[in-house]
């Protein structure tokens, strides 16, 4: 077995689980290749994942932010690619729902089974009006949560996912937007502190934003958060610790939408998000579009994405896995 890690040594707290993961993986006879990134290089998601077809597995460590550029760029090329955390909240990775211990996670690599998943490509203009595309795997978003996010950043070493929500509570009365929101074609006019386009919607906590959403079912979820204060929002994510799923309690002030394409605008500049980074200029308008089979991740038997029919079999009667070929 040929395998290609890629890992992004500032992603979170700086762990060594990888290694440890890299020793649980490899057996006699195989070969492992492993590239630190350098992000000061420009274009190094294609750089690093030039030769991505010529191994039988390639592995992603990193962030949220990290991994969706990399999957963005391996988008359509159907390479068997695992997905390793190690960033400061993994929410990309605890969406896909497998076990993160790293002996855990290399015995699901060598076992095989996959699962095709979606992404989001998303497009806006800078404040020159120069066109930019970038792709994203969780949510992207306008208002409220983008603040959150920036305001995170100098915390997150240092305080983990909880940079997050002591962020939120710095700011107890957000800026209320009004929102034009076309979803495959149809227009609404909303208010509210943040809109969300989401591949993926399990926050912090296992919180559920959407109940059911999915990044194997062809289609975006649109979420405006109609808050006025804080309090009103923090409120039914510390609900959500009790019901994860949004099954027994609503989620109050969260109107939700679906489809293929979204275009969201506002009438005065805002901040916006892609996967947790912010993005460096405010902006009035963007267009987020399903990129349905995007990529083959591997999956174990925890993740909610696992089907047998998918699973490699057994090599004899031992207990050694087979790696598809």
């Amino acid at each position: 077995m040929r395998v290609l890690i890629i890992h992004n040594a500032r992603s979170g707290f700086g762990s060594d689980a990888i290694f440890e993961f890299e020793r649980a993986l490899v057996r006699e006879g195989d070969e492992c290749v492993l590239r630190i990134l350098s992000l000061d290089d420009g274009d190094w998601e294609a750089s690093v994942l030039v030769d991505a077809e010529e191994f039988d597995l390639v592995v992603l460590s990193g962030g949220d932010g990290t991994v969706a550029s990399l999957l963005y760029q391996l988008r359509g090329r159907n390479v068997l690619t695992c997905v390793f955390p190690s960033g400061t909240a993994n929410l990309f990775f605890a969406n896909l729902g497998n076990a993160a211990d790293p002996y855990a996670l290399a015995r699901a690599c060598r076992v095989g089974r996959s699962a095709t998943t979606d992404l989001v490509e998303i497009e806006w203009a800078d404040h020159d009006g120069t066109p930019c595309r970038k792709g994203f795997s969780l949510m992207a978003g306008i208002g409220f949560d983008a603040q959150i996010m920036q305001a995170a950043i100098p915390a997150k070493r240092a305080m983990g996912q909880a940079a997050y929500f002591a962020a939120a509570i710095a700011n107890p009365k957000p800026k209320i937007h009004d929102f034009t929101i076309t979803v495959d074609g149809t227009t609404y006019e909303r208010r509210g502190i943040s809109c969300i386009v989401a591949n993926n919607a399990m926050i912090q906590g296992d919180i559920e934003l959407v109940p059911g959403c999915s990044m194997t079912d062809g289609l975006l979820d649109v979420l405006v958060v109609e808050a006025d204060y804080t309090a009103q929002l923090v409120r039914p994510l510390f609900v959500g610790l009790v019901d994860h799923e949004g099954k027994r309690i609503d989620r109050p002030r969260l109107e939700t939408f679906r489809g293929k394409v979204v275009t969201v605008e506002t009438e005065e500049p805002a901040q916006m998000e892609i996967d947790g980074d912010p993005v460096a200029q405010s902006i009035t308008r963007y267009r987020a579009s399903i990129l349905p089979n995007s990529n083959r991740l591997i999956v174990d038997s925890l993740s909610r994405y696992a089907r047998d029919e998918e699973t490699a079999p057994l090599f004899g009667d031992t207990e050694e896995m087979a790696f598809p070929r």
